[in-house]
Parts: structure tokens; C-alpha cells; sequence
């Protein structure tokens, strides 16, 4: 076996879980999930039915990934942050099964600060990093820092997760990952450094 898995773990029948990934105690990974490698999926995780979770994602402490929940690689969720995959949940009238489920897609990069939530159905931006309880009840532009309830951008940050100053021409550079960044119509562009 080429990853790690805690005896105190329960992973279902038709799992996949790539190299050099840890699962740890009282983490829960349902059948049809697909974890990529070198992924960190700390304590007390639920990864539900049919969740693709890229490589190289940290999934701290009590995370529950729903289904209709997509992670890119390189995306990191802080501790007792929050997913959604039904927009008018109730008891009395269940909505259980995929055709219900309402998609979130984090894409590459992005991170999820502690106990924040994300709505069902928006896009978390490449890169984007959504500030420890914020509530995001909209899509997430790429490089975007979001903060409160709901969430606002508030500024922008690097792929290294650095805030960017920008220049009067509208150009920032990050020494950390060594790119340099436009705003462009209030959307945050890499620049080729070529």
C-alpha cells in the first residue's frame, strides 16, 4: 500500500486513493471517492459518495467534503470549514441522492480559512483565498481575497498566497513565487515572466 491509512479510519469498498496520501483518525471516505496524491485528510474528515479531491490538498480537522463538491489540486481547507450541497434544506421534504446536489467546484490552489462556508453552488477561484469565517454566497475570482458574511473581495493574492500592491499601471509582483500579476478590468491575470 503506497499510502497511509489510520486504524481508527473507515474507508469504503471502491475508493481510490493516490501515493503518499494520509488519512487520519476518525476520518470517514465513502464509496466512489477519488483522493489524489500526497493529500493530507486530517481528523474527523467525511469524504462523501463520488467526491474527486485533486493531489496535494490538506483537508484539516473536521471537514466534510458533500458530494457534488469538486477539489482541484494544491486547494487547502482550514479546520471545521463548512460545504453545502442543497440550497433549501428541510426534513420534512428530503433531497437525498446526486440529482439534488447542487455543484461547488475550488479550483487549483485556492485556500478555505477556518470555519468558513461555502454556499452550494459557486466557484472558488484559482488561487483565491477565502479569509477564517467568511461565508461565500457567490463565485470567487481567481487570486481573490474574500472576507466576511457575505464575503467581499477585499484585495488580491499571489499563487504563494501573498497580498499584491499594484502599481498605478495595474502591476504587482510577488518575490515568494517569483511571478508578477495585472489587474485587468478587476480580475487579477499572471503575467509570463518569459
Amino acid at each position: 500500500m503506497s499510502y497511509y491509512v489510520n486504524e481508527h479510519a473507515v474507508v469504503d469498498d471502491n475508493v481510490e486513493i493516490g501515493e503518499g496520501t494520509k488519512v487520519w483518525h476518525f476520518t470517514h471516505v465513502q464509496s466512489g471517492a477519488k483522493i489524489g496524491h500526497h493529500c493530507t485528510i486530517g481528523q474527523n474528515v467525511n469524504v462523501a459518495n463520488n467526491v474527486t479531491i485533486g493531489n496535494n490538498v490538506k483537508i484539516q480537522n473536521n471537514v466534510s467534503v458533500y458530494e457534488g463538491v469538486t477539489l482541484e489540486d494544491y486547494v487547502f481547507c482550514g479546520p471545521s470549514m463548512v460545504f453545502t450541497n442543497i440550497l433549501d434544506p428541510r426534513s420534512k421534504y428530503p433531497q437525498v441522492g446526486a440529482q439534488y446536489y447542487i455543484k461547488t467546484l475550488v479550483k487549483e490552489g485556492a485556500s478555505l480559512g477556518a470555519n468558513c462556508t461555502i454556499v452550494c453552488g459557486h466557484t472558488i477561484g484559482r488561487f483565491a483565498f477565502v479569509g477564517a469565517g467568511s461565508v461565500v454566497t457567490k463565485d470567487v475570482p481567481d487570486f481573490a481575497l474574500v472576507v466576511g458574511n457575505p464575503a467581499r473581495i477585499v484585495g488580491w493574492v499571489s499563487e504563494a498566497g501573498k497580498r499584491l500592491v499594484f502599481d498605478k499601471e495595474g502591476v504587482a509582483h510577488c518575490d515568494k513565487s517569483a511571478k508578477t500579476y495585472r489587474l485587468v478590468g478587476g480580475h487579477v491575470v499572471e503575467v509570463s515572466n518569459g
